[in-house]
C-alpha cells in the first residue's frame, strides 16, 4: 500500500496524509474512500485558512476551461495535484445525488504528481498535460475496472488498454474516473420494456444536474430522473465540474443526446477517426468515441488527443480520415467562420411535420418551444454572415418511394423485431452486436467473465434478482438469435441500404444539391441519420425548453427547463469545418450556463 500525502497550497490549504490503495479498487470501495477524504479534508480546511491570508484570484476548477487550467499551471498558481484534489472533493460532495461515477482512479494523485514533476523539469506534453479527464465505462483501462455498466463485468480488469486510453496518457491527461452509462450502451432492453437512458444494473440511475430529482409520476416511478440524461454516455460529471471533460461513445445518439441534455459541446466524429480498439462494442459499422466538454475549445483539444498519430493496426477504419497537422484542431477555432458559410435547414421532418409515403398522419417534428429556440439560432447564424438555405430538405426524407424513404426504414429493435418480424427494418445493429461483442470477449482471453453473448444472457437470467435485467434483455435476445453465416447476406443488404439512404441519398445529396458547408439540426435529432454512414456532428449548447412530457407531472411539481442545443453536421471527415462553424456560433452566443445546484 502506497501512502499519498495531500499537501495543497492555497486555495486548498490542506496538510493531511491519506492512504490510497495503488492497486485497482472495487467500485464501492473507491467511492467510499472519496467520502472519507472529503470529510477529513473539509474538517482541516477552516483551521488552516485562519493561519494565512488567502491569495488573490484563487484558482478553482468550477467552470474552468482546459486553456485556463493550463495557464494557471504554467503560472504556478495551481498544481495538477491540487486540481485533482479539488475535483475529488466535488465528487465526494455531490456524486451521491447524481450517480455520475462508476469508479474513481485510485492512482489519480500519483499520476498528478508525475505530471507535476515533468512540468517542473520543463516537459509539457501538450494542452492536456496534467488535466483530469473521465472515460465512459466501456473504454478499457488496466488500473480501473471496465464494466459497461453490466453486473456480469463488475470488477473486470481487462488485459489491455483501449488505444484512446493510451493516447490520452501519452498526451499527459490524468484518467480521473469512469463515468456511469446506460448498460452496454443501451443495447440490452428494447420493447416491450425498453431500458431508460442512464440506467445500469451496477449503480442504477444517473441524475441530470439541471434537475436532479426523480420522476414523481406513478407510471414512471422506478427511480428514473425527472429530466432524462439521454443516450448511453453521461455528461453529468462534466456538467457538474467533476473533471475537465469526458469521452463518450456513440452508435446512434449517445454523444449527441447526453450533450444536448446536459448543456455540453459534443463532437461525434467520423467513424474511424478515433480507434475503437478496446471499447465494448455494439456494432463496428457505427461505433465511435468522441469528446464531451463545456466548450468547443475543450472538445477540440480532446479530439486531437484521442486520435492516433498513425492508423491503428487494431482498427482498420482509422485509415478513413486524414489527420490535421500535429493532430491539433485548435487552428480551426475561428471566430468569424460563419461569415460566407452556406448552412442548410432540413425542414421536412426535422423542423416541420411530414407525411411518409403510405401513411395518413404526419410525423411529429418540433414543438413551439423547440421551434422558437431554432428560429433564434438561425437568426443568429444569419446575422453573423452565413447564407441560410431554407429549406434544404434531405432527398431520402421526402422521397415518395417507400422503398427509398428513410422514414420507412428503421433499426430493428426489441421483441417486435425478432426474427420473422424484421422484414422492414435494418438488422445491422442486432447482427453487428453478436459479431463484434463475441469478438471483443475473445480478445479478453482468460479475463473474460463470460465467453459469449449467449453466456451473458444466461448470466443475466440467473442474476435477475440482482437487477441484472430490470427491463429485460430483448436487444440481447434478438442479437443472439442471428446466425452470422446464414444471415450475412441480409446484413450486407441492410447495411448498404442504411448507408445509401442516410449518406449518398441523404446528407451527401443535400449538401451537394444546395452547395452547403453544413446542415443545421435541432437538438440531437440528427443522430440517427448521421450515424448510419458514420458522419460527424458537433452540437453546441444554446437554449432551454420546458420539461413538459405528454403525461404531465403532478400539480405543483415545478419541473426545471431542459437544455437544448443545435447541431452542425457534414459529410465524412468534415470535422475541421464543423468545428469552425460551431466555434463561431458558440462565440457569437455563449449560452451555456452551469447547473445552479452545484457551485
Amino acid at each position: 500500500m502506497d501512502e499519498s500525502s495531500i499537501l495543497c497550497r492555497e486555495p486548498f490549504q490542506i496538510s493531511h496524509s491519506i492512504e490510497i490503495e495503488s492497486r485497482p479498487m472495487k467500485r464501492a470501495h473507491s467511492l467510499a474512500l472519496l467520502f472519507s477524504v472529503a470529510a477529513s479534508l473539509n474538517a482541516q480546511t477552516p483551521a488552516r485558512a485562519q493561519q494565512r491570508p488567502a491569495k488573490q484570484n484563487p484558482f478553482t476548477v468550477v467552470e474552468a476551461t482546459i486553456p485556463e487550467m493550463q495557464a494557471a499551471l504554467s503560472q504556478g498558481r495551481v498544481t495538477s495535484r491540487q486540481i485533482v484534489t479539488e475535483y475529488l472533493l466535488r465528487i465526494a460532495r455531490y456524486n451521491r445525488g447524481l450517480n455520475a461515477v462508476i469508479t474513481v482512479n485510485p492512482n489519480a494523485l500519483n499520476e498528478a504528481d508525475a505530471r507535476d514533476r515533468e512540468r517542473a523539469h520543463g516537459k509539457v506534453r501538450g494542452p492536456l498535460h496534467g488535466i483530469p479527464i473521465a472515460l465512459k465505462d466501456n473504454m478499457q483501462t488496466m488500473d480501473m475496472p471496465t464494466t459497461g455498466g453490466a453486473l456480469a463485468f463488475d470488477g473486470l480488469i481487462p488485459p489491455y488498454e483501449a488505444t484512446l486510453t493510451k493516447n490520452l496518457r501519452e498526451a499527459g491527461a490524468i484518467i480521473l474516473a469512469k463515468t456511469t452509462m446506460t448498460e452496454l450502451a443501451n443495447w440490452v432492453a428494447g420493447g416491450p420494456t425498453p431500458m431508460v437512458g442512464g440506467y445500469n444494473g451496477l449503480i442504477g440511475f444517473s441524475m441530470n444536474p439541471y434537475d436532479p430529482r426523480r420522476d414523481p409520476r406513478p407510471d414512471t416511478f422506478d427511480g428514473r430522473p425527472v429530466l432524462l440524461v439521454a443516450g448511453s454516455s453521461s455528461g453529468v460529471g462534466t456538467a457538474a465540474n467533476f473533471w475537465a471533460a469526458n469521452v463518450g461513445s456513440e452508435t446512434s445518439g449517445s454523444i449527441l443526446s447526453p450533450s444536448n441534455q446536459t448543456m455540453l459541446v459534443g463532437i461525434k466524429p467520423t467513424v474511424g477517426r478515433i480507434s475503437r480498439h478496446g471499447i465494448i462494442p455494439i456494432t463496428a459499422d457505427q461505433d465511435t468515441a468522441g469528446p464531451m466538454a463545456k466548450s468547443v475549445t475543450d472538445a477540440a483539444i480532446l479530439l486531437g488527443a484521442l486520435e492516433s498519430a498513425a492508423p491503428d493496426p487494431d482498427d482498420p477504419a482509422t485509415q478513413t480520415c486524414a489527420l490535421p497537422p500535429g493532430r491539433d484542431y485548435r487552428k480551426f477555432l475561428k471566430r468569424y467562420a460563419l461569415k460566407g458559410a452556406r448552412i442548410g435547414i432540413p425542414r421536412a421532418f426535422y423542423y416541420d411535420p411530414v407525411t411518409a409515403p403510405g401513411e395518413t398522419k404526419p410525423r411529429d417534428s418540433l414543438n413551439p418551444d423547440q421551434k422558437k429556440v431554432m428560429d433564434e439560432a438561425i437568426s443568429v447564424i444569419k446575422r453573423n454572415g452565413a447564407v441560410i438555405v431554407d429549406p434544404a430538405d434531405i432527398p431520402s426524407i421526402v422521397s415518395p418511394d417507400p422503398q427509398n424513404n428513410l422514414l420507412k426504414w428503421n433499426t430493428c429493435s426489441g421483441q417486435e423485431n425478432a426474427k420473422g418480424k424484421d422484414a422492414d427494418c435494418s438488422v445491422v445493429f442486432k447482427y453487428g452486436m453478436k459479431r463484434d461483442f463475441n469478438k471483443w470477449l475473445a480478445s479478453l482471453g482468460a479475463a473474460a467473465p463470460v465467453k459469449s453473448l449467449t453466456d451473458l444472457r444466461e448470466f443475466n437470467l440467473a442474476h435477475a434478482k440482482a437487477s441484472a435485467i430490470k427491463y429485460g434483455q430483448s436487444q440481447l435476445d434478438i442479437s443472439d438469435e442471428m446466425d452470422l453465416d446464414a444471415d450475412r447476406a441480409r446484413y450486407e443488404s441492410d447495411r448498404e441500404k442504411d448507408v445509401r439512404l442516410a449518406g449518398a441519398e441523404g446528407i451527401d445529396a443535400a449538401l451537394k444539391k444546395y452547395n452547403l458547408d453544413a446542415l443545421l439540426f435541432p437538438g440531437s435529432t440528427v443522430a440517427s441519420i448521421a450515424a448510419k454512414p458514420g458522419y460527424p456532428t458537433v452540437i453546441v449548447p444554446f437554449g432551454k425548453i420546458p420539461n413538459a412530457p405528454a403525461v404531465p407531472f403532478p400539480p405543483g411539481f415545478d419541473a426545471k427547463p431542459a437544455p437544448y442545443g443545435v447541431s452542425f453536421t457534414g459529410t465524412a471527415c468534415s470535422e475541421p469545418r464543423l468545428i469552425e462553424l460551431a466555434y463561431s456560433f458558440e462565440q457569437a452566443t455563449k449560452r451555456r450556463v452551469p447547473p445552479p445546484s452545484f457551485p
